[in-house]
């Protein structure tokens, strides 16, 4: 099966993006199954009910989300009658919504799990003995299994990848909006990418105004940060499962701009 699993989607760029490009991106890479990390697509903060309808409308299967989960208050009124939405699992027990969920799509089925780190990000529970946890509650279901832990470290995101290895079909990093360059299938058939990147501004900085950014940091004064605007870039990673045994064969990471996929029209 193919997975095409899209960076954090930021604000109406973000959004706009994801619905011009979605229908090339599945006639070349032909995913059975769409992700998409959407915890900064309304304005950069939260998800709302009606962005989510146009997420499934347009194609995606599945969304992950990540530290600004709540940043939309009213998601505390529908999180927990929408089944295709995840938030990190490792939320104190009692929180709304759900950790993970089996998406079904085009005869295929996935896992989907969301952790959230905690090294420079609130101390909730530990993801790695969590991420075991839904794991082999997963196997019970589907050998393929999709992990986005939502993280700020390099390194806490490596771990994880290695504490999967072998036993996640695909662990990918999300919150950071920068796209790494150290993919690859680790040992087990675990396809790794310690950050898939951003959906959204690509002259701001991490998505928001830079001109607010650059304020922020020449001063150290309270500054309210605002989506940018602009062109936009997108960031993803398609990913091939074998069915038989629920590892990667084949990853690919993919990068596009605004100017790229005017060029290509």
């Amino acid at each position: 099966m193919n997975v095409l699993f899209i960076g954090d989607v930021v604000g109406s760029v973000g959004r706009k993006a994801l619905k011009q490009v979605l229908p090339a991106l599945k006639s070349k890479y032909n995913p059975h199954i769409i992700i998409v990390n959407g915890e900064n697509a309304a304005a950069g903060r939260g998800i709302t009910s009606a962005i989510a309808r146009e997420f499934f409308e347009w194609g995606v299967h599945g969304i992950t989300m990540g530290n600004h989960t709540w940043d939309n208050k009213d998601i505390f009124e529908w999180i927990d009658e929408e089944p295709r939405i995840v938030r990190p699992a490792n939320f104190p027990e009692g929180t709304p919504g759900q950790g993970s969920a089996l998406i079904k799509a085009n005869g295929k089925q996935l896992a989907i799990i969301n952790l959230q780190g905690r090294t420079f990000l609130p101390p909730i529970d530990c993801p790695f003995r969590k991420a075991e946890e839904l794991v082999e509650e997963a196997k019970q279901k589907t050998k393929n299994i999709l992990v986005d832990f939502h993280a700020e470290a390099t390194s806490e995101k490596i771990a994880m990848g290695w504490h999967l290895a072998g036993h996640a079909s695909i662990v990918v990093g999300t919150h950071t909006h920068v796209q790494t360059n150290d993919d690859r299938i680790l040992p087990g058939g675990t396809a790794y990418l310690t950050d898939v990147g951003m959906t959204g501004p690509r002259d701001g900085v991490l998505g928001m105004d830079r001109n607010a950014v650059l304020h922020k940091f020449l001063t150290q004064l309270p500054t309210r940060f605002v989506v940018d605007e602009g062109d936009w870039h997108l960031h993803a990673v398609s990913v091939h499962i074998d069915d038989a045994t629920g590892q990667a064969t084949k990853m690919q990471k993919i990068r596009l701009t605004e100017d790229d996929w005017l060029m290509m029209q």
